[in-house]
């Protein structure tokens, strides 16, 4: 009479290990999913590109008319690489590297070569930081 309540209680728990592994099963992949998420998500802000224009314009002795014109051309710039983060690898990077060529050369016109060598180090400092140019 005595083994009768002992395989009730062993069936029991079996089942409450099986419950709980299963429940440590599924954590442990809903954690992982989330994670992948969390990497997209950073990707996709990597081509998120807003300057302070003030600090822009004031570390590169922006006269006013030169300016309004930079910040337009950021804005150009800030677009093409929103409209990048959307495609494949390749593509993507064929289209950073296709935006960094066109704002270089648009801010060519605006800049003296005093202004275009310091906003180039500043281009390439942070696209680097931001792991779209290597």
């Amino acid at each position: 009479m005595n083994t009768l309540p002992r395989v009730k209680k062993r069936k029991g728990k079996k089942m409450k290990k099986m419950i709980l592994t299963m429940v440590a099963m599924l954590s442990m992949t809903a954690a992982f999913a989330e994670g992948e998420k969390t990497a997209e998500v950073s990707n996709l802000e990597a081509y998120e590109l807003n300057i302070n224009m003030n600090k822009l314009s004031k570390a590169l002795g922006l006269y006013d008319d030169q300016k309004e014109a930079v910040e337009e051309i950021h804005h150009t710039f800030a677009a093409e690489l929103k409209f990048a983060a959307v495609y494949g690898k390749e593509d993507r990077d064929a289209m950073v590297k296709r935006a960094i060529s066109n704002d270089v050369k648009w801010m060519r016109y605006i800049l003296n070569k005093y202004q275009m060598r310091t906003y180039l180090e500043l281009l390439d400092v942070t696209m680097k930081n931001r792991g779209l140019i290597k």
